[in-house]
């Protein structure tokens, strides 16, 4: 049969292995054509290291204004380097510190859910460096990036928390505990299980609006913890870890 159709009995029989060699089919997997067409995976860092598409880093001096109460609410801050407090006047001229951010942290961001003008004042603490992005040019990496989206999401949980558990600490816990626990934050306890120098000069006002009592107050508190060895001057504020003795003392019991 296979004569008569003109196809010689050898090619019949490696057929299978001619096709298995030379069939088109089979360039489609080969590694390295897809490897080279294939998109390098997004870094969060990287997008927020360089200034291009909306994006742009600016210095700040001790003291300057990063963006004021009232002006329009246009883009959200990236925190490379240094500290930013977070303030908020009220009609009376009161003032409240609602927020120290440092490194690697947002500020502004409810120009996303919305929010035509800012409600606070970002002050720089430190010589900063930090970078704006135009709310079109985040809204569009939100958008397309999975990977800055996941960042993003984390980073609005991390503030949420933090301000459930001011709320908890304003409401159930004297002014001394409220005091340690705000030195404590701000030398960046449980970060990295050591307390390190606050480097940035906090103002014995600043812990006052902090904490939400008076100057003297708090004078008066922070000779205790000197005394007791939970803090020292030395040119610079350095905060123990012994001082979480005071804010574990007597912690209120939360019912769920």
């Amino acid at each position: 049969m296979l004569r008569e159709t003109g196809v010689p009995a050898s090619s019949a029989a490696g057929g299978d292995r001619g096709v298995a060699r030379g069939h088109p089919r089979n360039a489609r997997h080969k590694g390295p054509a897809m490897n080279s067409k294939t998109k390098r995976p997004f870094d969060p860092k990287a997008f927020l290291a360089k200034a291009d598409g909306g994006r742009t880093i600016s210095k700040y001096r001790l003291n300057q204004i990063v963006f004021s109460q009232g002006e329009p609410a246009n883009s959200v801050l990236y925190i490379q380097a240094g500290k930013v407090k977070v303030t908020v006047v009220s009609e009376q001229g009161k003032e409240a510190v609602v927020a120290i951010l440092g490194p690697d942290e947002f500020c502004g961001e409810g120009c996303l859910a919305g929010q035509p003008r800012r409600i606070a004042t970002a002050t720089a603490m430190t010589e900063c460096e930090i970078m704006r992005l135009e709310k079109r040019a985040i809204v569009r990496v939100l958008h397309d990036e999975p990977a800055f989206s996941e960042m993003f999401v984390s980073h609005l949980l991390a503030r949420t928390i933090r301000v459930e558990a001011d709320l908890v600490d304003q409401l159930f816990n004297s002014s001394e505990k409220r005091l340690a626990r705000a030195l404590l934050l701000l030398a960046n306890f449980g970060k990295d299980g050591k307390p390190e120098p606050i480097i940035a000069k906090i103002s014995q006002d600043t812990l006052a609006d902090m904490i939400g009592t008076t100057r003297s107050r708090v004078s008066q508190f922070m000779n205790k913890f000197r005394q007791m060895g939970f803090i020292k001057y030395n040119g610079h504020l350095e905060v123990h870890s012994s001082l979480l003795s005071v804010v574990l003392h007597d912690q209120p019991e939360i019912r769920r």
